[in-house]
């Protein structure tokens, strides 16, 4: 086949500007003209995803930016999910992600979210003031090899030892990588309670989150 490269600049261009319907026309061209799935999402959609977890990280671009720029990500994987099927292309793993028991913040879960999915990792959003019974179900039946943990409170924080505790008391504390995050949480917080990982913002989060699939 030709060079598509074209496509997957215009692609990740498209991601970027938060394009949301004309990255579909975008991603269906490049199938039509014989663009590999694999190649849309690698150079295309995820490209397009780091540049702006880069820019997100450096302060070039902010929150409402992601957001658009996730639901354009969204949109575009709608339309190459049946190409990816089909080509037999799998998730490179799978994560869940909620915020803890007593907290019902979701901007910060949303965006670490929208980020991990942008590495090619699927993610169950087990939403908000989850509890660890709820956690420990997802483990076992999702197969997840990652868990991240939200809390915005300085009063929700112990609920992701509590969450750690839990999943430890279950026997299944070997099958996961536990990571945590929210504005009060720091790096010595996360050691204390045995955390695999720490970050500070949604970017460096999903970086963070690849690296254990």
């Amino acid at each position: 086949m030709s060079d598509f490269s074209g496509n997957f600049t215009e692609i990740s261009g498209l991601l970027q500007r938060g394009k949301a319907k004309d990255i579909i026309v975008a991603v269906k061209k490049a199938l039509e003209a014989g663009a590999l799935p694999a190649d849309i999402l690698e150079k295309g959609l995820i490209a397009g995803m780091n540049v702006i977890g880069k820019k997100f990280r450096e302060g070039e671009v902010f929150v409402p930016e992601v957001l658009i720029a996730a639901r354009a990500m969204n949109n575009a994987s709608a339309a190459l999910k049946p190409a990816l099927a089909q080509a037999g292309i799998q998730p490179v793993g799978k994560a869940i992600i909620c915020t803890v028991k007593g907290d019902l913040h979701d901007i910060g879960k949303n965006l670490v979210k929208m980020m991990i999915e942008g590495k090619g990792i699927e993610v169950l959003d087990l939403g908000v003031d989850c509890n660890p019974e709820k956690v420990i179900d997802a483990i076992k039946t999702s197969g997840a090899k990652v868990v991240c943990l939200s809390a915005l409170l300085t009063t929700t924080m112990m609920a992701q030892k509590d969450m750690i505790d839990a999943i430890k008391q279950a026997g299944l504390r070997d099958q996961v990588k536990i990571m945590i995050g929210g504005a009060p949480v720091t790096q010595n917080f996360a050691d204390e309670i045995g955390a695999d990982a720490y970050t500070s913002d949604a970017a460096s989060a999903a970086e963070v989150c690849r690296t254990f699939f």
